[in-house]
């Protein structure tokens, strides 16, 4: 019989969940790492919700520098401001408020903060960030998707050559605030986008080849809870406990836990981040399309029974024939992803040919060592097939 994998966890966050911890809290958290604050930020939300206002108020006679305008999938000129700034100011700690691309840029700007040269060499490279230093990043999370508020892991993107690329920190943000009041504004979009990329997340760690009896459960259950909130959060904007169930379930699905023992590395995710770098798409929304289709693309003999789980253990598919149920399961995917009101093709996020897939998909392959540790191994014609098939929605009912 097939044994569980030998594996370390750790994860050294202290989260803070819940209503008036910000202004409890926020002060003394920041200075306990000292006096000179770098505050990243997006766009304006922050300052029409008030929480700007709050956050200024909170940290008065300290000195605050702002970097603003932090835009979704996160640019590397971002981090190259961080990093001037950082420099410039000696910065004792970050103060990241915003979703996963606000906290993935302030990641990379605490790396960068001890490096000299360009900040993209610490996108392509990973491993220079764990020989510099990386200063103390504090967050405050307003949108419930990418679980960068528990992880070591950024994506940050160079547009100018078409790249998209995860990199990993030495350490996971020191303190994170999830007020799921912060989230009651977010838009039906985001929201559907943020929803779509928690189930991705918790699909990707799922389908592994290793023995993970303890977190196949844990992901089910999260997979449930992501499956029934996502809807409530859209008909009902302002529920607080299902927009906190999206976020805890945002921070649950990726802060290392349920992939404890896993052996087989990620597969969407790269081959949609390729998507992002040439057209710059929003994330949660290309995995939705991605995500069906790959599905239908892994699904033989040797994945039918864990698709069979997934159908009856998530989507309370009661089928006898694995196979049949499998098959269930990846239809009630691809219905759920639609009912949340994004598009189901590539067309619809501007993406009109198929000029580019051979380069995407050779980049996929070679980034995400597809060939080499997917749970199915893909090449490039695999690759382009899948975003064939994603132009289309032939195969579903």
């Amino acid at each position: 019989m097939q044994e569980m994998n030998d594996f370390t966890f750790q994860n050294t966050t202290d989260l803070r969940f819940g209503r008036n911890l910000i202004e409890d809290q926020l002060r003394d958290v920041i200075t306990g790492f000292g006096n000179k604050v770098l505050f990243v930020y997006g766009g304006g939300s922050i300052k029409r919700s008030g929480l700007y206002d709050q956050v200024m108020r909170l940290l008065a006679g300290m000195d605050v520098i702002e970097l603003a305008g932090v835009e979704p999938n996160p640019k590397i000129e971002s981090v190259r401001a961080g990093q001037e700034l950082a420099k410039q100011h000696d910065i004792d700690v970050i103060l990241a408020i915003g979703g996963g691309s606000v906290i993935d840029a302030a990641k990379v700007i605490g790396s960068a903060k001890f490096y000299d040269g360009d900040p993209w060499d610490l996108v392509e490279d990973s491993a220079k960030r764990q020989t510099i230093g990386q200063v103390p990043l504090v967050d405050i999370l307003t949108l419930s998707a990418t679980g960068t508020e528990m992880n070591k892991g950024s994506v940050i993107s160079n547009m100018a050559e078409n790249k998209k690329l995860g990199t990993m920190g030495p350490n996971t943000p020191a303190v994170s605030f999830l007020d799921p009041a912060n989230t009651l504004t977010v838009s039906k979009w985001q929201t559907a986008a943020g929803s779509i990329d928690i189930f991705s997340h918790l699909t990707e760690q799922y389908f592994d080849r290793a023995y993970t009896p303890v977190t196949d459960n844990m992901i089910e259950g999260l997979m449930r809870t992501v499956i029934a909130n996502a809807p409530i959060a859209l008909a009902h904007p302002d529920d607080y406990n299902a927009r906190g169930a999206l976020m805890f379930t945002s921070t649950t699905a990726l802060n290392g836990l349920v992939s404890s023992g896993n052996e087989n590395g990620w597969t969407v995710h790269p081959i949609e981040h390729e998507l992002s770098a040439y057209y710059d798409i929003t994330h949660g929304v290309g995995l939705g399309i991605l995500t069906p289709r790959w599905m239908k693309q892994v699904l033989d003999e040797t994945s039918q029974a864990k698709f069979a789980k997934l159908a009856r253990n998530v989507w309370d598919i009661h089928e006898d024939d694995d196979m049949l149920a499998a098959k269930q399961a990846i239809q009630a995917t691809y219905d759920w992803v639609k009912s949340l009101d994004v598009p189901t093709v590539l067309q619809d996020v501007n993406i009109p040919d198929n000029s580019n897939f051979q380069a995407m998909a050779e980049s996929a392959v070679a980034v995400g060592n597809l060939d080499k540790v997917a749970y199915k191994k893909l090449t490039p014609a695999d690759v382009v097939e899948l975003f064939e098939a994603s132009m289309t929605t032939e195969g579903f009912e």
